[in-house]
């Protein structure tokens, strides 16, 4: 939303009404090739809690793989509506938040008619790729520990908000497993490398969630 102009913002917030969903429900299911809706995150105006949704792929082994992590402002579901193809991922919503989910041709249109919008999918795009190579970089040069380091100092960058005590909270709650999926690691190295840096004080030892109280730290841990 933020690399529209104010009247593409308006008229991409009016091609669907916004509808209030829970936490922890799913918004796309993997392998469906009924739906085809772009879904437009917002958060709930006076709450606190930014909208927030999960990405997963379920493996045919079995497991699973968190993808990516959307907030307030971004759309999901954009590939299969441009491709016409089935979702290649479960989409879960983390907080209460409005959704406009836009169908597919109406999206398409949109971005016809306005350029600059078909950029900056296209920028979107590109940055979520970026992401996923330096997911891959990473594991090819940085130790686990290391690794779990730069995730949540850059989640914590992107989607996390400051505390008044001048710490970080992450912006999202995020399993051992799921951060072990997305820095490709065992959820028992992810364990004690959490566990590491709580012992360093890096981040809060008391605190269900993950709060960073040193960024600079974290971020040039070896």
């Amino acid at each position: 939303m933020d690399r529209l102009s104010p009247e593409e913002r308006t008229e991409l917030l009016a091609l669907a009404p916004s509808s209030p969903r829970r936490a922890s429900e799913p918004l796309i299911y993997q392998g469906d090739r009924e739906r085809s809706e772009v879904y437009l995150l917002r958060s709930i105006p006076g709450q606190r809690l930014t909208a927030c949704v999960k990405v997963t792929a379920y493996l045919e082994s079995g497991g699973a793989a968190l993808l990516g992590i959307r907030i307030s402002g971004d759309v999901v579901g954009e590939l299969a509506a441009l491709r016409r193809q089935p979702r290649a991922a479960v989409v879960t919503t983390c907080s209460p938040m409005l959704v406009h989910a836009i169908r597919a041709q109406v999206f398409t249109d949109f971005l016809d008619r306005h350029p600059a919008a078909w950029n900056a999918v296209a920028r979107m795009i590109a940055d979520r790729l970026d992401w996923a190579n330096r997911r891959r970089t990473d594991f090819a040069q940085f130790s686990v520990p290391e690794r779990v380091a730069k995730v949540l100092v850059e989640i914590a960058g992107r989607y996390g908000s400051d505390r008044a005590d001048g710490r970080r909270e992450l912006g999202v709650d995020l399993t051992h497993e799921e951060i072990a999926n997305l820095v490709g690691a065992k959820k028992d190295a992810v364990f004690k490398a959490i566990r590491r840096f709580k012992d360093l004080k890096l981040i809060d030892p008391s605190h269900r969630r993950k709060i960073l109280i040193d960024q600079i730290g974290l971020a040039n841990f070896r």
